[in-house]
Order: structure tokens, then C-alpha cells, then sequence
């Protein structure tokens, strides 16, 4: 019973511990999270939150929608097996082919540009010396007229050939902006075909990432990022620190306005192979594009590589907060596609403790339940009972009751009786020891032979056998007799073989 009192006291004493532990961590402000998460239901620093909810007023429109599905499959309608994702890819490369001649882009696109996007004429500012478009190449520059001529003749044999194979992929009808804030921007060779056909059919995609990790969005569009030589300077402790990056833009109305962003998040710089069609919207300090738009068919590509400027820190710093801003306003105000399918995932399709393992409350609660489990399945599910007691072997008594009886006897002057009770286990010994069922002590022969048989010799065997039979004979024993009967049968046992 005091064992299990114990015991009690000890849980006793771990549920309150436990208790303060627990108003301790509730009553404990939160640690901020500076995990750049992107999502849009994330109020976090590096989360998005503040842009999805202002996203209406910034586009101008109320239809902003999220997506949590593939492109392909948000573009089409439709799912898509690994077989039919090959099959796409490889039809859509006749597409391609058509759209990277430079002499057909540049004709279709330059126009396209001025009819369907009045947001970028008035950044453009309306003036064919903007440093910021890309030019044709040299070649293109020194074609003639009947080059010229004979490109248009081929132009609407392409554009013909480019509409039949854009029936191939039925994409939805309506027109829309799609807009990516990740971490990386990795779709799948589907989602990209399905990307370029939506853009080539007049709609908009908006990318900000620091990492495209789709060679064939590069292969198709002849955009690549590179690292940029940021300089450093000496922290607090000595240790090299990356500068801040300034960001402007190349619109002459909002090029006085720079924007600081950490160097550690703008690391990256967007290149665009010669050829291509398209304007750089904003540079760092250096002259080096951070935002572009590639036009393709009728439609246009955004791509900006510093997806921290999107983020809730910086969209709510009045120095910052109208990049975002001045980044979107190029976007028509049109329906709206935001998604959230590369860092949320699907719907449905998550794992049964989701809700555990949002919270980091929960979260630590859970690895700490699995813990004590295991902890108790190792140390206190055992069986429990009383201490058993150590006890001691008995001692072996035997010599001391011996000698307790024999001092009883000595203290009666009982010696004849102790005299017969030596001869009784003398007679013992014999038969035990050498045979001798029935011994006549006074028979020459027995002598004789007990002479033999224990290596005795004859004369001391007479002696012994002499004292023996006094013993058994004598009305009354002294203690010098007793004490030589007993000296003589301890050393005949001691002599004997």
C-alpha cells in the first residue's frame, strides 16, 4: 500500500507539471514564423494572405478564384494519366516550331500587344525608344521587301496550321489571368503545354518564383535565371552579410520610386535568349531584369523572380507595397485564377492528421503523446507487485544441536549412556562402511578380518574393540574413560582406508 501511494504522489506531481507546463506554452507568445509558405491562408511573413485579400481592388475585378488543381487539368477541365501526358507533349511541339520563328513573333505580337493590353501601352509610355524592349534581330533588320512579302504569305498558312493544332487541346473558353507566387514554379510538361496554348489564345500568366524548374518552359519560351554577384558587407559579428537589393521599374512614371528588398530573397535574375519578343518591366540597380513579359500569340507571360515582394511583410511596408501593386496593374481586369495547387496540394487528398500537423501546438502534443506512450510501454506497463523479501538460507544447526545435547548429557554424569550411543554409531559405521551387518566384537576372526579390511593394524583393533566392549559391559563409566573410548573411535575412523 505505500508503494501505490507513492505512485500516485508521482502522477500527481506530473499532471501539475504538466498543467503549468501547458498555461506556460498558452500564455507564451508565439515565436514568428519566417517560413516562406506562399499560401494565401497565411498570415506569416512570407505568406500571402494581405495580396489574395486585396487582390479584387488591385485587379479591378471581383472574380478571383483559387485553384487548388493541376494547370492542365484547371485549363482543360479534365485529368490527365502519365500516357496521355507524353502524347500531349509531343503534339504540342508542332505548335512551338511555328511560334519561335522571330519574324512571325514579331509581327503577330507587336500588334497583339497594342490592341489587347492598354495596362502595359500606358507603362510602355507609348515611345519606340524604351530601352526596355527587345528588338529583332539583326537579320530581321535587313530583310527586303520580298522577304517581307513572302513571311506574310507564309503567316496565315502558320497561323492556320497554329488554330488546328490548338483544337487539339480543348481549353476552356472563357478568358482569364493565371497567377503562380511560389517558392519554385515546377509544372509538369502537361501543365506547360496547356500553359502556352491558354496564352497563345489571348489570356495572361503571371509567375513569381524564385526557381523555374521546367526545362521545357525554357526550351519553349528562351527564359533561364542566373545568380546574381550581390555584394556583401560585415555583420555584427564579422560574418558577411548579403545587401539589400533596389528594385525600380522602367516605366518612366515609375522609375523614381526604387524598392529594397533583402538580397538573401532577390538573389535571382531573369535572362531572355536574343529573338524573343517582350519587355523588361523592372531591374535591380545594375540594369539586371527581375521582372519580363514574353509575349506569345496573342497573349503574354509575367515572369518575376522575386516572389518575397508578393509576400504580407513587404506588401504591408509603405515602401513596398506598391511593387505588388504596380506588378499586377499590368494584368487585365478580367476573372482571375490564384493558385494554390503547388503549395497547398490538392483537396481531398491530404493526410488524416492535417489538422494536427498545422499547429505546431498540436503538432508537439502529438510527438509528445508517442513519446510517453512508448516511455510507458517500456517502464510502467510491466506488472507491478510487493517487493519480495530477501531471506537467508538456514543454517545448518546439526554440530549445535549436537553439542547442546551432549552438554546436557555431561551435566547428568549420563556417560554410559553416551558411551552406548558411541558404540551404537561405531557399530553403524561398520556396516556402512565395511559391510559388517552383525559384528562380534569378541571373535578373532571379525577381528582379523576388520584388521584387513580398514588397514588397522591388529593390536589397535584389539584395543578399540577392548574399550568397546567395556562400554557396553561396564555399570558405570568415568569421563577418562569416556574420553579415551571416544579418542580411540575417532582416530580408528581417521586411520581406516
Amino acid at each position: 500500500m505505500p508503494q501505490l501511494t507513492t505512485f500516485r504522489l508521482y502522477l500527481l506531481g506530473i499532471a501539475l507539471l504538466f498543467g503549468a507546463y501547458i498555461l506556460l506554452e498558452y500564455n507564451r507568445p508565439k515565436p514568428l514564423d519566417w517560413t516562406p509558405s506562399y499560401a494565401n491562408k497565411d498570415k506569416i511573413p512570407y505568406g500571402t494572405f494581405a495580396l489574395y485579400d486585396q487582390l479584387p481592388r488591385l485587379l479591378g475585378t471581383d472574380s478571383v478564384e483559387v485553384v487548388r488543381l493541376p494547370a492542365y487539368s484547371q485549363l482543360t477541365g479534365s485529368t490527365l494519366s502519365d500516357e496521355a501526358t507524353t502524347t500531349t507533349v509531343f503534339e504540342g511541339e508542332y505548335d512551338d516550331e511555328a511560334e519561335q520563328d522571330p519574324a512571325e513573333i514579331v509581327l503577330i505580337d507587336s500588334t497583339a500587344s497594342d490592341e489587347s493590353d492598354p495596362t502595359s501601352r500606358t507603362a510602355e509610355g507609348g515611345t519606340a525608344a524604351d530601352s526596355s524592349a527587345w528588338a529583332a534581330t539583326p537579320a530581321q533588320a535587313d530583310t527586303d521587301a520580298s522577304e517581307v512579302a513572302d513571311t506574310e504569305d507564309e503567316e496565315s498558312e502558320n497561323e492556320s496550321s497554329e488554330n488546328e493544332a490548338l483544337l487539339r487541346m480543348p481549353l476552356r473558353a472563357e478568358q482569364a489571368n493565371y497567377l503562380f507566387i511560389n517558392k519554385t514554379f515546377e509544372p509538369s510538361g502537361a501543365d506547360i503545354q496547356a500553359l502556352l496554348e491558354f496564352v497563345a489564345r489571348g489570356n495572361d500568366v503571371f509567375v513569381a518564383a524564385e526557381r523555374f524548374g521546367s526545362s521545357l518552359l525554357r526550351d519553349s519560351l528562351g527564359l533561364r535565371l542566373q545568380e546574381a554577384d550581390l555584394a556583401t558587407h560585415k555583420g555584427a559579428k564579422g560574418l558577411p552579410v548579403i545587401d539589400s537589393v533596389d528594385i525600380r521599374f522602367t516605366n518612366p512614371a515609375l522609375a523614381s520610386r526604387r524598392f529594397r528588398l533583402p538580397g538573401t530573397s532577390a538573389g535571382q535574375r531573369i535572362v531572355v535568349e536574343e529573338g524573343r519578343t517582350g519587355s523588361t518591366l523592372a531591374t535591380d540597380a545594375k540594369g539586371q531584369a527581375v521582372l519580363v513579359r514574353l509575349d506569345h500569340g496573342r497573349g503574354h507571360f509575367y515572369f518575376c523572380s522575386t516572389p518575397v515582394a508578393f509576400t504580407n511583410y513587404f506588401l504591408l511596408r509603405p515602401r513596398t507595397t506598391a511593387f505588388a501593386a504596380s506588378a499586377l496593374a499590368y494584368l487585365p481586369a478580367r476573372l482571375t485564377w490564384w493558385d494554390e495547387y503547388q503549395k497547398q496540394g490538392p483537396i481531398g487528398e491530404q493526410s488524416l492528421l492535417r489538422v494536427v500537423f498545422a499547429h505546431e501546438a498540436l503538432r508537439w502534443a502529438y510527438y509528445l503523446l508517442l513519446g510517453g506512450s512508448l516511455l510507458f510501454v517500456a517502464v510502467a506497463a510491466r506488472r507491478r507487485q510487493r517487493v519480495i523479501p530477501t531471506l537467508n538460507p538456514l543454517p545448518n544447526t546439526t554440530l549445535l544441536f549436537t553439542r547442546t545435547v551432549a552438554g546436557l548429557y555431561r551435566q547428568g554424569k549420563s556417560h554410559g549412556l553416551i558411551a552406548e550411543k558411541k558404540v551404537t554409531l561405531f557399530a553403524d559405521y561398520l556396516r556402512t562402511r565395511f559391510q559388517e551387518t552383525s559384528p562380534d566384537f569378541g571373535d578373532p576372526e571379525f577381528r582379523e578380518r576388520l584388521s584387513q579390511k580398514s588397514g588397522v593394524p591388529r593390536p589397535r583393533v584389539d584395543e578399540l574393540l577392548r574399550l568397546v566392549n567395556f562400554a557396553r559391559t561396564a555399570p558405570r563409566v568415568t569421563d577418562q574413560q569416556l574420553l579415551q573410548l571416544s579418542r580411540a573411535l575417532s582416530d580408528f575412523k581417521r586411520e581406516s582406508r
